[in-house]
């Protein structure tokens, strides 16, 4: 019997990572359900804030890092989901209308396509231009000026309106992408934007339901995905991300960057520590005491711009699921009572479980690949209503990056 695998790989600032997903019987439950079966992790070169800046070197990087994952799992990977990332990213709801066209006023397939093909089409210039939607996500639906509660095919009424969120990336950058990956030797399934895939692993249908806040924490790049009625209704990425906190760290103690780097690690694997004093790898003793002063401020930041998103859109302390902590930064020390503390919300730290070999790496680190490998196997997650409307989009987008491919 053919094996059913598929690959995530999430090209991020500081790391790629791949995981490596096979459909497997479980003969406890007696059903067939993903199980990961391999990953790999490789150090980035070349990539500035989710940018590619040299297609050659994040080529090697992408091919080290498969090679891993391919010498654990036995197979030789050809194909692989793959994410759009960094501050490239960017969402924007749009309002689009028609007349019924039905002479029984009864809204149909072709009504609903035409209000949102009007809502792209209203896009402001200044979002659009130079960018590809990579996600059309219909948030709701209006006739006759009363909300629809699903679905509005076949109810009737004389004008349907369309409120979509279009989720973009700069063009330039998804076609540099597109060459790293052919030439580390692999075709592209598809892409998602990352913080969709990564809400896959770490959020509940419950939380989605409720309403709460996915907030990716890399190196370069926090991101943030908003969910209400089991859908992303907003999105957002910020310029600033753990290597800030490195910085900081280097400043504060006055210690070199490796040095400053490794008490971070460090400190985020010891948050729960009595500890008062601790030791920097060259022998000199610090205060735990300032380390969490200068790791807090920076934290401090990036809570504020969630909180001025949340603001935005008017979901500021009404999100009753909370926030939930992801990427390698969200292993900072006290976080959780941080996040809490600023945004008037609950939070935790998502924690997927994970049962492949990290490589010595947290387990958040991991969400984004994760969800990419689950996405391609699992039935469940293509029907459930942001990737099934996210899959409407891939017609359009194959067509235009089809003229790019040798």
């Amino acid at each position: 019997m053919a094996r059913t695998i598929t690959t995530g790989i999430d090209l991020g600032t500081s790391g790629v990572k791949v995981v490596v997903a096979e459909l497997v019987h479980d003969r406890i439950t007696n059903k067939v359900a993903p199980k990961l079966i391999a990953t790999g992790w490789a150090e980035t070169r070349g990539l500035r804030h989710g940018y590619v800046m040299s297609i050659s070197d994040a080529a090697r990087s992408v091919s080290a890092a498969v090679r891993q994952a391919e010498k654990i799992a036995g197979v030789t990977l050809k194909r692989a989901f793959v994410s759009a990332n960094g501050i490239g990213l960017a969402a924007l709801a749009s309002l689009g209308s028609v007349t019924v066209s039905r002479g029984d006023a009864e809204v149909g397939d072709l009504d609903v396509n035409k209000a949102l093909e009007i809502s792209e089409h209203d896009l402001p210039n200044s979002f659009s231009l130079n960018r590809k939607i990579i996600h059309a996500i219909p948030l709701s639906y209006k006739i006759d000026g009363k909300i629809v509660l699903g679905r509005p095919q076949g109810m009737k009424g004389m004008k349907l309106e369309a409120r979509t969120l279009f989720i973009t990336t700069i063009e330039q950058h998804l076609l540099d992408m597109l060459q790293v990956f052919d030439d580390a030797g692999l075709e592209i399934e598809d892409v998602y934007a990352g913080p969709l895939a990564a809400g896959l692993v770490t959020l509940s249908k419950t939380q989605k339901i409720a309403g709460c806040v996915l907030a990716t924490i890399g190196s370069e790049t926090v991101s943030i995905a908003v969910f209400e009625n089991n859908i992303p209704i907003s999105l957002e990425v910020f310029p600033i991300g753990s290597t800030d906190i490195t910085h900081d760290i280097a400043l504060g103690l006055k210690i070199p960057i490796e040095e400053a780097e490794k008490i971070k690690i460090t400190a985020g694997s010891n948050i729960n520590s009595t500890m008062h004093t601790w030791t920097t790898p060259s022998g000199l003793s610090y205060s735990k005491k300032k380390l969490d002063e200068i790791i807090e401020a920076r934290m401090h930041d990036i809570f504020e711009l969630i909180e001025g998103h949340l603001k935005k859109i008017g979901r500021s302390g009404l999100l009753p699921a909370g926030i939930i902590l992801t990427g390698g930064g969200a292993m900072s020390a006290d976080i959780e009572n941080l996040a809490r503390s600023v945004l008037k919300i609950p939070a935790k730290i998502a924690r997927p479980a994970f049962d492949a070999d990290r490589h010595g790496l947290p387990e958040t680190l991991w969400s984004t690949a994760h969800g990419l490998a689950i996405l391609g196997l699992t039935q469940e997650n293509e029907s459930s209503m942001g990737i099934k409307i996210i899959g409407q989009a891939r017609k359009s987008f194959w067509e235009w990056l089809r003229q790019f491919m040798p």
